[in-house]
């Protein structure tokens, strides 16, 4: 049932929509919300967000946060990563564009582009690097 290392990190290395969470404060439970996200086997995990985002400002408070991913077949399997933020960086048209090319097809990609750029504003780059990792495949069950 335990993932490999190689299996927990090629499994997060799939394009699977996140659940990023991150402590808000000592009175909230964690913030949670999907997001998508970028991982190689090894490397930071890197997510795009605008900086004055809830999630930004927590982040930035928390220094660190987790993200979730599962997929339910043809086995039910989630990799949980958490971790300390390592850098942040401006965003760029080549990373909205590597964003939008793992989740997207192919054909829609410069139309987020630039709905992305246009309508929902200013982006920064979090690089998480993981730290915590919890890994599970059930399986048949």
């Amino acid at each position: 049932m335990t993932l490999s290392t190689e299996e927990r990190e090629q499994f997060l290395a799939e394009p699977h929509i996140g659940a990023l969470s991150v402590v808000e404060g000592p009175d909230r439970a964690p913030l949670t919300v999907p997001i998508w996200y970028q991982y190689a086997p090894g490397g930071e995990l890197w997510v795009r967000t605008g900086p004055d985002s809830r999630k930004a400002r927590a982040i930035r408070s928390a220094g660190r946060f987790s993200l979730m991913v599962q997929r339910t077949e043809p086995t039910v399997r989630y990799v949980s990563v958490e971790g300390p933020v390592v850098r942040t960086a401006p965003d760029s048209h080549e990373l909205s564009w590597a964003m939008a090319a793992r989740y997207l097809p192919q054909d829609k990609v410069a139309a987020f582009v630039e709905y992305d750029r246009t309508r929902l504003g200013e982006h920064f780059v979090i690089y998480m690097r993981p730290e915590h990792w919890v890994a599970a495949d059930l399986g048949a069950f």
